[in-house]
Formats: C-alpha cells, structure tokens, sequence
C-alpha cells in the first residue's frame, strides 16, 4: 500500500510543526491532532532519524523542522514515516523473488515496475511545499 495512516499522520505532524513559532512536544501534538501519543511518537522519531525533523531536549524542548518545506520530499516522509519504500504493488517491493515465482518474467512485471518507477520520480520531485 502507497500510503497508510502513519503517513497521513506524519505530513499533518510536519504541517502542524511548521506552523508552530516554538518546539512542539509529542504530547502537544498528539492532542491537538487526536493522534495516539505513543504512535504519533514513534512517527516522529523516524522523522527525526532521517533528518526530516530535529529533536530539542529540555523545558522547551519538542520538534522543529530540520530543513525548510521545499528541501523534503514526500517520499523521504514515507520513506521515514514507514521505515520502508512506498510501493503500489506488493511484487514492486521483492528485491530477490517473487513469492509466486515469476518476478520479471510474469506478463504485467514491466507495467509493474514502470508504473511504481514514475510514481517514485513523482513523490522525490513532489516537495512538502508543494502539499502545505
């Protein structure tokens, strides 16, 4: 699946954390966006480990962005919301073998592997500027 709630959740995270003048704390967001706490938290870290966002510790601590809106593509979102490369089809995500064997040599793998190579030009070129 190309899109799940955990991303949904990261690009409304992103854009409330934009918005915001100051840090703002998981728990913050979490109740703003009526979003689960511990999931929106560990959304987040994966944010900040692919340098999406950058943690601050302390009294005044929470998220900020790590890079302005138009240096983060949606795929490095997903990418880091997901822990994994968006993929439209199952079999477009089967770096060794398909389950079903046939992995490059069943009749629709070409149309598979062009059609998930231009949505993956699509989401590195679509910017978070460009959605927010």
């Amino acid at each position: 699946m190309l899109l799940t709630r955990v991303s949904e959740y990261a690009l409304l995270s992103l854009d409330a954390i934009r918005k915001s003048d100051s840090p703002i704390g998981a728990e913050q967001l979490a109740t703003e966006l009526c979003i689960p706490k511990s999931f929106l938290a560990k959304i987040l870290q994966g944010l900040a480990r692919q340098g999406i966002l950058e943690s601050r510790k302390g009294a005044h601590g929470g998220f900020i962005l790590a890079r302005e809106i138009d240096q983060i593509s949606v795929r490095d979102i997903i990418v880091a919301a997901e822990g994994k490369p968006p993929a439209v089809f199952d079999c477009t995500s089967y770096v060794g073998s398909c389950p079903n064997g046939s992995i490059g040599t069943c009749a629709i793998s070409p149309f598979l592997m062009t059609f998930q190579s231009k949505i993956d030009d699509f989401l590195n070129d679509l910017m978070l500027s460009d959605i927010l």
